[in-house]
């Protein structure tokens, strides 16, 4: 776990969002838009390149990070669960 993370901390979190994707692997920043947390491609290039999201418990900063069915990505306080249709 990467200390300072949502599920590390213990805190108390929101539901998961889920998120159902059509196919695998889906590319991490696809993801981040996907589900509304970024406004375009290049900010969610931009808070992975600086470290602000966490995949599967670890910094993740591979802005083309294959994502597949069962990682979990966590940004701010959201975590989001990847899932197959």
């Amino acid at each position: 776990m990467v200390k300072g993370s949502a599920i590390d901390m213990g805190q108390e979190m929101k539901a998961p969002i889920v998120c159902l994707t059509a196919s695998e692997p889906i590319e991490l920043y696809k993801i981040l838009k996907f589900v509304n947390r970024v406004n375009s491609g290049g900010e969610a290039k931009y808070v992975i390149s600086e470290g602000k999201v966490i995949v599967n418990g670890k910094v993740e900063t591979r802005k083309r990070k294959k994502i597949f069915s069962g990682d979990v990505v966590e940004f701010g306080e959201e975590i989001i669960r990847v899932q197959v249709k």
